[in-house]
């Protein structure tokens, strides 16, 4: 057990205990804003599907029924623009967590090889590099990387933690810059139907990668966009030469969805009606949150996407965990994301409004 955990960082959220403690202790009750984690109920159409598939004795198939293929298929080129989609094109996934951590494994990477991630990123990219034995190097431009080793590029637009969307010019000159160097991209996608500033664009989309998918895959996950983090559902589209041999590597190890929720998730991606609903819950509790935290004193940076505020007050990012924790509010700090987040907290929109509105009320009382 000792070589694994020194491979592995210190999980992160340990640290924040204590905060959490103090937090719970207020008077009125903790609002935890630190972890992205949905709290509105699952939609009805697909608790509805996730019920009638209930009876399934039978193992599920690592690729997916013909009809969660289809979906995805479909979905893909409805929402994200891509064209000649193929089930070959496409591949279910366990929740995208898993997908990211065992991903560089998967791939054969190991010491020698190269895995590259936003310098500000859900630490999990290491996580994955350090499980496999390769490296890892950050970068604020992944064009100016060093291409010796590198097998791996990490894209994650819009960006957890700062909401930061990568426009279409800059995801066409990277994915031109990988293919030049033979460099993988995976393209994290998780966030791309929660753009409030900025209208995100896939590396799947035509325009960006020149109508070929050579050499390039995206992670989607039905996790926020469908409130279905607790079914674990999410799926990889793009290169069918990388995603046919991750499947083959995935059977070998059972990485399959239960039939239940590959019904649920046909249904999700069936359906825009429910997306637009939670779109507009959390746009309401962007805009409590926002203009609170401005009212406190706080700067917000990017977050034109996604599910979080990325702030600072211009102090160490613990200060200001320690300050909001004595409010009864509970927020990441930005360094769980890396040293450049070190004066910056990452606040969630994925509370109650109920639980919103109290902690804009502390803010702006305070």
């Amino acid at each position: 057990m000792s070589a694994v955990s020194d491979r592995l960082p210190t999980f992160p959220w340990d640290k924040l205990a204590p905060y959490k403690k103090t937090a719970a202790a207020h008077p009125d009750g903790i609002v935890d804003l630190s972890v992205g984690t949905p709290v509105d109920p699952v939609p009805e159409p697909i608790q509805k599907a996730l019920i009638a598939a209930a009876d399934s004795p039978g193992y599920p198939t690592v690729w997916g029924t013909p009809e969660l293929r289809d979906a995805i298929t479909r979905w893909v080129e409805h929402r994200l623009g891509a064209r000649e989609v193929t089930h070959r094109h496409v591949l279910p996934i366990v929740g995208s967590k898993e997908l990211v951590a065992w991903l560089p494994t998967q791939l054969g990477l190991g010491p020698g090889d190269t895995v590259a991630h936003p310098r500000l990123a859900y630490p999990t990219y290491e996580v994955g590099a350090r499980l496999a034995r390769a490296e890892h190097v950050t970068y604020d431009d992944p064009t100016e990387l060093d291409p010796a080793g590198l097998k791996l590029l990490w894209l994650n637009s819009p960006s957890n933690p700062t909401g930061r969307v990568l426009s279409k010019e800059e995801l066409t000159r990277t994915v031109a810059w990988a293919r030049e160097h033979g460099v993988l991209v995976f393209s994290d996608e998780c966030y791309v139907e929660l753009g409030w500033e900025a209208d995100p664009v896939s590396v799947l989309h035509p325009d960006v990668n020149g109508g070929s998918y050579d050499g390039v895959v995206a992670v989607h996950s039905l996790s926020k966009r469908s409130n279905l983090a607790g079914y674990r559902a999410a799926f990889l589209a793009g290169d069918p030469a990388v995603l046919g041999p991750l499947l083959e590597i995935r059977k070998h190890g059972g990485m399959m969805t239960s039939t239940p929720t590959q019904a649920a998730v046909v249904a999700a991606l069936s359906d825009d009606d429910h997306v637009r609903v939670q779109r507009e819950r959390y746009a309401a509790r962007r805009a409590v949150l926002r203009e609170a935290l401005l009212a406190h004193g706080f700067r917000i940076e990017h977050s034109e996407a996604g599910l979080y505020l990325w702030a600072t007050r211009g102090e160490s990012c613990w200060d200001t965990v320690a300050h909001l924790a004595e409010l009864g509010i509970l927020v990441a700090p930005g360094d769980f994301y890396g040293p450049a987040g070190a004066n910056f907290v990452r606040i969630a929109l994925t509370a109650t409004d109920p639980h919103v509105k109290a902690a804009a009320h502390r803010l702006t009382s305070s």
